[in-house]
């Protein structure tokens, strides 16, 4: 978080800002095209799929937590399974983190670690990244909206078949 700095009274960086707002105006229509369309997964939909991910994982007698992150990487939603270490709210966090921000599967890129030096790099140097499989990118068509995590169970390919379960119960509504 940035913090504004106090100097004889005022906080550095107001001004910045009253600027920009000051000079802010409605788009028309003619600015509004050159914008953005983003698409975030709906906080009932991650809350199914948390859901389906700790329950999948149950049934098979593995304690889980499932945690949903959108495009961005920000936290939609966080199931922790009954009987789960805390650790997994860290691990199924970053897990999704990592899918989100790479726009790819985790157990595909810890499996890319093993030859591409440089992504082992990365995880020590930037917070939330884990290369170990368990994160699934959620797309709606071609588009990434978020990514799915799981941790606890007893292997990485068994957190990817929980995140994987709980991705299941809601694909077809990502349209």
């Amino acid at each position: 978080m940035r913090r504004m700095s106090l100097v004889n009274g005022s906080i550095l960086g107001l001004g910045l800002v009253l600027a920009v707002g000051v000079g802010a105006a409605p788009l028309d229509s003619a600015q509004a095209d050159g914008l953005l369309t983003v698409h975030r997964i709906p906080a009932a939909l991650a809350s199914e799929a948390v859901a389906e991910a700790v329950a999948s994982c149950a049934r098979q007698h593995y304690a889980e937590t499932a945690a949903i992150v959108d495009a961005d990487g920000v936290l939609v939603a966080e199931l922790r399974g009954d009987g789960v270490g805390a650790h997994s709210l860290d691990s199924a966090f970053s897990k999704a983190f990592t899918s989100a921000s790479f726009k790819t599967d985790t157990l595909i890129m810890a499996d890319r670690a093993k030859t591409n030096t440089a992504l082992p790099i990365l995880t020590s140097k930037l917070p939330h990244l884990l290369l170990l499989g368990g994160g699934v990118v959620i797309k709606a068509g071609d588009e990434v909206i978020g990514a799915i995590g799981a941790a606890g169970a007893p292997g990485a390919d068994l957190d990817d078949a929980c995140a994987k379960a709980g991705l299941d119960k809601i694909k077809d509504r990502l349209k």
